[in-house]
């Protein structure tokens, strides 16, 4: 608890101090302009319990509350972790800690480490779209990719119907010129039960929730070398138009990222929900 002394001359007023505090938080929010964490502690569970209300019940100061009753907590307590221990350690306010740069212009760098989805609470999706591969593979159904142009039959999740707003995403796909279809016809794959690349981590991939597109037309951190500095040179071909269609239906986009993926997409409503698409 906190409590306000009475001013005198051996214990000065409270208030110059708390204005030093927030002359040096809006400092810092001017130097990373791109990391922005909600004043709300539980904005970041409001965008969850909207962002999935068919499998989320309720939610209290500290857990999240299933429809089956379970409760998962949202705060491991943990503070002050590094990237790495984000992405391997992370917990659910972690993973609503970025902000998601939804329908802003590609053509940008973002900042180091700014990777807004990246880091993933894994016991969140488990529970939701199964544990195990078989588990998994129950859930799945199979459309057709861009029927029209491609009629390619790939496998997704039928939880909070993935696959509807995918064939809804296809169908705006075809509507493209051609010249902007070649980005979105040589689906690059869907579910693939597998950790991702160089981690421990399972991947979104597994759930049946994420697409990659053509990776002719695509750039991925890995397939790139560091600058002298260290750090990686942020690279994209993809149409912003093509990113707002996934957008619109609950998918984020691997080219928000620092550590970029401009392939791959991920159904992630939670991130794009306002007032809280990064709120903790």
């Amino acid at each position: 608890m906190i409590s306000f002394a009475k001013s005198d001359k051996n214990n000065p007023p409270f208030l110059p101090t708390l204005s030093i505090f927030l002359l040096i938080g809006l400092l810092q929010s001017l130097i990373h302009p791109q990391i922005i964490f909600s004043s709300e502690p539980k904005a970041g569970l409001k965008a969850l319990l909207s962002a999935y209300p068919n499998r989320l019940k309720e939610a209290t100061e500290d857990f999240v509350i299933w429809q089956d009753g379970t409760k998962m907590s949202y705060d491991d307590g943990k503070k002050d972790k590094t990237f790495e221990e984000l992405l391997s350690e992370g917990d659910l306010e972690d993973q609503m800690s970025m902000k998601y740069p939804v329908g802003e212009e590609v053509d940008y760098s973002p900042e180091e480490n700014f990777d807004p989805g990246r880091v993933r609470y894994a016991p969140f999706f488990r529970k939701m779209y199964g544990n195990t591969k078989e588990e998994v593979k129950k859930n799945l159904t199979y459309i057709y990719w861009m029927p029209k142009t491609v009629n390619k039959k790939i496998a997704v999740t039928k939880v909070n119907d993935v696959y509807l707003k995918l064939i809804k995403i296809s169908e705006e796909l075809e509507k493209l010129p051609d010249s902007q279809k070649k980005y979105v016809t040589n689906i690059a794959g869907t579910f693939n039960w597998r950790e991702i690349a160089g981690t421990g981590r399972l991947s979104m991939h597994s759930f049946g929730i994420a697409i990659d597109i053509n990776t002719k037309h695509s750039n991925y951190w890995r397939w790139s070398k560091p600058n002298k500095s260290g750090k990686y040179i942020y690279k994209n071909r993809i149409p912003l138009k093509i990113v707002k269609i996934f957008e619109k239906h609950g998918f984020i986009w691997g080219g928000r990222w620092y550590h970029f993926d401009t392939m791959h997409f991920e159904y992630r409503p939670e991130l794009l929900i306002n007032p809280s698409n990064s709120a903790r």
